[in-house]
């Protein structure tokens, strides 16, 4: 069961598990109810409530084998799911996927492409396998896909010449080749450089402000944290933490690092309120959890001990420490 989810909404509307009927409006691009797979004996997605709303860029986070390309998979239609229910853009997964997916655009477990074809000749055949694009503006809008992506003076190579970052960026250029109203992400960033990581960071920040709903699985939790509005993080196959990404960080416990002078006295003022002390590098700070203090009162308490301030700082947990903190495992282990 999903545990410890703080759930958000980006207008504040009701989530879809709430409205009255399936024909209610919802602030909802992507809402499962329930949602699981089971591999034999394994549970590899457990009984997921996802909520991602309209407009949002969601990063989905969790370690390697905690259900995110499963639950991508499903959202998709690429796999069936075991119980549950998933509405992607107002419709059901996957009764509708004729009438959905031609709405998103997706870029998942990496791309796969004709290796003795250019990347323009790729993305040409995939817009004429599209039944809904329009045959007299394609040229053009190849042309834009590709320049989106840093391609256009690549795109009379061969697919089998591009490099991982390269082709990464060919699949990213595949999934816009019409606009979205979706966009479904997994490891988008997976063998760029960091001037890629930061052109996809800045096409995912466009997207989103032309109105485009992005979820996006990452193992750069630094990338997330810059763009993601809302975040979810899985562990086990179990939805652990979900909402907006201040809501989530807001849950981390904050500590108070005083800078002082006088490090015994605000060690006794520490105790007498009962926070408890960490070490810290610097010999002149103390830090400590704040627990259910506010930073006022603690620095009124100080004061009045006669302990001189040089510096009072609320700190909390950034998206990698909170991480680490829920599931245990390092960033470097994402997939």
């Amino acid at each position: 069961m999903t545990t410890d989810a703080t759930i958000a909404t980006a207008d504040g509307r009701r989530p879809a598990s709430e409205a009255g009927s399936s024909d209610a409006p919802t602030s909802l691009a992507v809402a499962t109810t329930g949602l699981t797979r089971v591999f034999g004996k394994q549970t590899a997605v457990d009984h997921l409530d996802l909520q991602v709303p309209y407009g949002a860029v969601y990063g989905f986070l969790g370690p390697n084998g905690s259900g995110k390309t499963t639950t991508i998979r499903m959202l998709l239609g690429l796999l069936s799911a075991d119980s549950g229910e998933i509405e992607v853009l107002g419709e059901a997964m996957p009764r509708a996927a004729a009438t959905v997916l031609t709405r998103v655009g997706s870029l998942i477990e990496g791309p796969a492409f004709h290796p003795y074809l250019t990347g323009a000749r790729n993305l040409r055949r995939l817009d004429a396998s599209d039944a809904t694009a329009n045959p007299a503006t394609s040229r053009q809008r190849i042309d834009d896909a590709l320049a989106r992506v840093g391609l256009t003076a690549a795109a009379g190579k061969k697919y089998r010449n591009y490099s991982l970052g390269m082709k990464q960026r060919l699949g990213l250029a595949a999934a816009l080749l019409q606009p979205r109203d979706l966009l479904v992400l997994d490891e988008p960033t997976n063998g760029l450089d960091p001037q890629g990581t930061r052109e996809v960071r800045n096409l995912v920040r466009d997207l989103a402000a032309d109105g485009t709903t992005v979820l996006v699985s990452s193992h750069l939790l630094s990338e997330i944290e810059q763009v993601a509005t809302h975040v979810g993080i899985m562990a086990g196959g179990v939805l652990v933490r979900q909402g907006t990404l201040s809501a989530v960080l807001s849950v981390g416990a904050a500590e108070l690092r005083v800078t002082t002078p006088d490090i015994g006295p605000a060690r006794e003022v520490f105790a007498q309120m009962g926070l408890a002390e960490r070490a810290a590098t610097d010999p002149e700070s103390i830090v400590a959890s704040l627990g259910d203090h506010a930073a006022e009162e603690v620095a009124k308490a100080l004061v009045e001990a006669g302990v001189r301030l040089r510096g009072l700082q609320v700190e909390r947990p950034g998206l990698e420490d909170l991480f680490v903190s829920i599931t245990g495992e390092g960033f470097d282990v994402l997939s």
